[in-house]
């Protein structure tokens, strides 16, 4: 029997990377996973890929009213949650000389006010002793040139869960934070824009790691899945660097 029989799950920024990974993870372990992206036509092929009885809910998060939607689908079709994986999230490279408004918006927008809500409008159908994952970053511990506002955001995320465990208590719904390091994903080799930069970015990204490399979508999604799974019951608004020792050195 796998470590999320019979559970219901809901993953954001589902449709590549580590969300998708974490998708297919968490199905395989016996989950009934609902996925969410802002793409449809490359939910319907994550979905695909994902299979057993995997629901893709079109929307952005940063939207409430795609948020309200997903979660009227929830309702409907299971009734509960017992892990919600806030994934979803971006930002782009801007020095300080540099940054817009519009950038700031944007990037707040989705990693800060859609993290928020995702868990906010999950409440009522969070079974108590849920399971509640929200995706950090090393950026939020350690200076990035150039990273200054997604690193922020993603500092409020860390701040999020030492807070909402304490809201959460009454009903044993844990909050944790997992921490990824460089990992091979869409997202991640699209803040280059030409394929030398991509190669001179993943160099760089690889000589900071110790293990000299970056992960695999897959790699942290096995971490999702122990933060998703009884194996972490006693843990608890905690950081899980999944991130070959990059943020830890």
């Amino acid at each position: 029997m796998g470590r999320l029989a019979n559970k219901i799950a809901v993953v954001t920024g589902a449709n590549s990377g580590i969300g998708l990974a974490s998708a297919k993870r968490f199905a395989s372990e016996g989950a009934r996973v609902f996925m969410t992206g802002r793409r449809p036509r490359e939910l319907d092929a994550a979905v695909a890929e994902v299979g057993n009885g995997a629901r893709g809910v079109q929307g952005d998060i940063a939207n409430l009213a795609d948020l309200d939607r997903l979660y009227e689908i929830v309702a409907a079709e299971a009734d509960r949650i017992d892990v919600l994986f806030a994934n979803a999230g971006g930002g782009s490279f801007a020095a300080l000389s540099e940054i817009t408004e519009e950038e700031y918006e944007r990037t707040f927008s989705t990693n800060v006010k859609g993290t928020l809500f995702t868990v906010q409008k999950a409440l009522p159908l969070l079974v108590d002793g849920a399971s509640v994952i929200l995706t950090g970053s090393t950026a939020a511990s350690t200076g990035s040139p150039a990273f200054s506002v997604y690193g922020a955001s993603k500092a409020a995320i860390r701040s999020f869960a030492r807070n909402w465990i304490l809201d959460l208590a009454p009903r044993r719904i844990r909050v944790n934070v997992l921490v990824p390091g460089p990992t091979s994903t869409p997202g991640l080799h699209g803040l280059a824009s030409s394929e030398d930069e991509r190669r001179a970015f993943v160099a760089a990204m690889e000589a900071q790691v110790p293990l000299g490399r970056m992960a695999t979508p897959d790699e942290t999604a096995a971490a999702a899945l122990f933060l998703a799974s009884d194996d972490s019951s006693f843990v608890n608004g905690s950081e899980l660097f999944a991130d070959g020792g990059q943020a830890q050195v």
